[in-house]
């Protein structure tokens, strides 16, 4: 073979390979969007709840948030896209979880007990909103505050 020959063999092998790579980095844990059911929730907020954010039942991802819309009473719709295998009780409760302080928002199914399952285009009775983490922080601070100032108190009378 002669150089010209090579360098083209060459530069289509690593053109290919390159191609591939390519590929595969893009790919996404996402569901398929031929095999999923639609259930909808409304809660009063969402704080950092985003399209894409995971699913979870028991730990598990069973799907991802497609689509968060305002209603006219000024709530949050979530849309979520699940495996279409995984059935929901109808008395499933939803509630939104943060993986830490700062960490992502994540949605958790917790199951009913009910044998009615929820079909594609249903909504959940039960949703709890997010917990927004600098009410909690604020709520630590003041009753660690508070409790400072009781054993200050507590204190300056056992001198008296």
């Amino acid at each position: 073979m002669n150089e010209d020959a090579k360098a083209i063999t060459t530069g289509l092998v690593t053109l290919v390979v390159l191609v591939l790579i390519g590929s595969f980095s893009f790919r996404t844990d996402k569901v398929n969007a031929a095999e999923y059911t639609e259930i909808n929730a409304t809660f009063g907020k969402i704080d950092g709840l985003s399209v894409g954010d995971e699913v979870r039942m028991s730990g598990i991802k069973i799907g991802e948030v497609s689509k968060v819309t305002l209603t006219d009473q000024y709530q949050a719709r979530v849309r979520f896209k699940l495996d279409t295998g995984i059935q929901i009780p109808r008395d499933t409760s939803v509630a939104i979880h943060t993986e830490s302080i700062f960490g992502s928002k994540h949605v958790i199914f917790s199951p009913g007990a009910e044998e009615n399952y929820m079909k594609s285009g249903d909504s959940f009775d039960f949703a709890q909103s997010s917990v927004d983490v600098q009410e909690i922080m604020d709520l630590i601070i003041g009753q660690a505050k508070a409790n400072r100032d009781k054993i200050q108190k507590q204190l300056e009378a056992l001198k008296k």
